[in-house]
């Protein structure tokens, strides 16, 4: 039987996504050997040569591609009989020649990618509602929070929380992004444990993803309470770690959710230290600024700064600048960059003087924090 190759992002969503393909497949009369998997290696994408050729060196004539962001780019890989389907939601226009594409990136509210898939595959078989259920709402969990009240339009997953408690999913989605953030990106033991569970009850077991869960938390720990800086005109709050692990986006959630200032839009963490000579960095508004009008868009607000320069800095940085989401964007740029982008930012640089009769804000943390040291504590120290 012809070949299968799945390429699921390394996170929840895409992982979920992936095992309901894989799963679809099989109830569909597909053999197991006949579907294979392909995990993007560290700081790649599946546009990067390394990537493609490996994906071509599978010799599948079918490539669903699950949860990888979408941009212009040449055909998934270069063989022209091979079929290739691109499921996503982040925000893209234009994708891999000659590949079909389903996305849901504007049709709002935005489905997951897993949520995606789970809809497409559905109909397909009467299992998969039962067998699948379950990683729908673990992959959307993932990507929307475990907060996501499920009401039209979203589907009814009622008979999901009858079987599986709310707790357990939201764990299992936790040990499931543990792996792809430590140092050593051990997303096959995520896809692993998922692959073979049948609940997500089995999954919190895994002594796999408890170790890299209790390694990202400590690494978290270490780097949560860098102190940051601020943009010129207020509106970014910019910490800088240095972490071989993947724990930039868990500290701009974290810090989203607590700095708070009439003025803050975004927190950026950027960490030096996930790949040699680049800094990957992610981007997070600010709950201070969610019901802002009009709406923060962090792409527009990265691309914005960006085009202030007056050279080829847009150029340099590449096709991996102010990529994902509106409400939580990022990017992986050179070191030289980076620093290029700060300095359009003004990070660091004073306010301007505040003018007659307007109030100044300061900027403070949310009461209930859990961080041990606040802004507060940070400016009151005398350096």
């Amino acid at each position: 039987m012809a070949k299968t190759l799945i390429v699921p992002d390394k996170d929840a969503d895409g992982l979920d996504a992936g095992v309901i393909i894989h799963r679809t497949l099989t109830a569909l009369g597909a053999p197991a050997s006949s579907i294979e998997v392909h995990l993007v290696g560290k700081g790649r994408s599946i546009h990067d040569e390394e990537e493609r050729e490996a994906m071509s060196a599978k010799k599948a004539k079918y490539i669903i591609v699950v949860d990888q962001g979408s941009r212009p780019a040449p055909p998934v890989v270069d063989d022209p009989e091979v079929k290739s389907l691109i499921i996503d939601h982040h925000l893209s226009d234009e994708f891999p020649k000659n590949a079909m594409f389903v996305s849901a990136c504007h049709y709002p509210p935005v489905a997951t990618s897993a949520l995606l898939t789970y809809e497409i595959c559905k109909p397909l078989h009467p299992d998969i509602a039962s067998s699948c259920g379950y990683l729908c709402v673990m992959g959307t969990h993932g990507d929307l929070g475990n907060t996501l009240k499920w009401d039209p339009p979203f589907p009814d997953m009622k008979e999901v929380f009858k079987t599986h408690t709310k707790k357990a999913i939201n764990d299992a989605v936790s040990l499931l992004n543990a792996p792809r953030r430590t140092s050593k990106f051990d997303v096959i033991s995520a896809w692993t444990a998922l692959l073979t569970a049948t609940s997500p009850k089995e999954i919190l077991a895994n002594p796999r993803l408890l170790s890299a869960r209790a390694e990202i938390n400590e690494e978290v720990e270490r780097h949560t309470h860098t102190a940051p800086k601020f943009s010129k005109d207020g509106k970014i709050a910019v910490f800088r770690i240095c972490s071989a692990a993947q724990v930039h986006p868990v500290i701009a959630t974290r810090w989203a959710g607590h700095l708070k200032s009439s003025k803050l839009e975004i927190v950026l963490v950027a960490n030096s230290g996930y790949l040699p000579g680049m800094v990957n960095f992610s981007c997070r508004i600010a709950r201070c600024a969610r019901n802002r009008d009009p709406p923060v868009n962090i792409i527009s607000s990265l691309k914005a700064v960006a085009d202030l320069d007056t050279t080829d800095l847009v150029q340099r940085m590449g096709e991996s600048f102010a990529r994902g989401h509106k409400e939580a964007s990022g990017g992986i740029i050179p070191e030289k960059e980076f620093e290029e982008l700060m300095a359009l930012m003004k990070v660091g640089e004073k306010a301007d003087p505040v003018e007659e009769g307007e109030k100044k804000t300061k900027v403070k943390t949310v009461e209930k924090s859990p961080q041990k040291n606040t802004l507060s504590s940070y400016f009151g120290k005398k350096r």
